[in-house]
């Protein structure tokens, strides 16, 4: 596609159409080329993620210059997302490197509070031609170093829903449904009552907090219930460290990091590709040509 897109458009897209864009957490050069690998021999539209840890462990600029490179030589369309960000600053930074996606965080204060912190984000975000994603309710799980005990995880209020994108105009939402960041310890329980509800009452592409684990069935209703992004980070890391771990094992004494990442890169895309099939997105690049 040349160059890196804005979400916006892929979103409300998906949304439309009925299935979602699977979006993926990178923190290593070879994680990025996997999930590119895999989208461009699925023709799906992808978005590239990275969290606040992994832009202060790599910097904005690099990794702007490296999905930037990937875009350039794929033929699917790719946007580049910030993920929970609480940082105002940071955001504008990124914004500024060439993320075509950020999102605020701010749902760990009062419905005001958050409405405030999005608001600002959005102004300068629309300005750059960049989509915005904020979260209602709290999402439990841990998440770099935001952190939300299982009990303290509320859920997100349908009306409170239409009342924030009111009064944000934000583009795109992640409300709190029952997902958690991290590894479930037993089955998720998905609010679909109120995620009914809210896909009823907000025409908005709704984002899927928490996508590694939910069983096949959960996430095909929660993407047919306007869940037109879903993310994928922690699935994503132990398929590409147990990758590494095995050639360690087999030879301890291996010092040629080509050895090992060629293995982690291949299951980072199997998986990837097993994440795109999932939420139906195989196959439609060609609705962005």
């Amino acid at each position: 596609m040349a160059h890196l897109i804005s979400s916006t458009h892929l979103l409300q897209t998906a949304r439309q159409n009925g299935y979602g864009v699977t979006a993926f957490n990178v923190h290593t050069l070879e994680m990025l080329q996997a999930v590119v690998e895999a989208a461009e021999e699925l023709q799906a539209p992808l978005i590239l993620q990275t969290t606040v840890g992994t832009v202060k462990h790599l910097g904005p600029d690099y990794i702007v210059a490296a999905a930037a490179a990937a875009a350039k030589r794929s033929s699917v369309p790719i946007a580049l997302h910030l993920d929970h960000c609480t940082d105002y600053e940071l955001i504008v930074q990124c914004i500024r490197e060439g993320y075509t996606s950020v999102m605020i965080d701010a749902s760990l204060h009062p419905f005001e509070e958050n409405v405030r912190q999005t608001l600002e984000v959005v102004k300068v975000a629309r300005a750059a031609g960049v989509n915005v994603e904020a979260e209602l309710g709290k999402v439990g799980g841990v998440e770099d170093d935001i952190v939300v005990a299982d009990e303290d995880a509320l859920l997100a209020d349908p009306d409170e829903c239409v009342r924030f994108v009111e009064l944000t105009g934000v583009p795109t939402l992640a409300p709190a449904i029952g997902t958690a960041h991290g590894i479930y310890k037993g089955e998720p329980k998905i609010a679909f009552g109120k995620l009914e509800e809210i896909y009823r009452k907000v025409s908005l592409p709704l984002v899927l907090h928490g996508g590694s684990g939910i069983p096949e069935e959960q996430v095909k209703r929660c993407v047919s219930l306007g869940m037109a992004k879903m993310n994928v980070a922690t699935e994503l890391r132990i398929a590409f460290s147990d990758a590494i771990k095995k050639v360690f094992q087999a030879n301890p004494d291996e010092n040629d990091p080509r050895k090992y990442m060629v293995p982690a890169k291949a299951a980072v895309k199997e998986l990837a590709q097993a994440k795109m099939r999932l939420t139906d997105c195989v196959g439609r690049a060609k609705d962005f040509i």
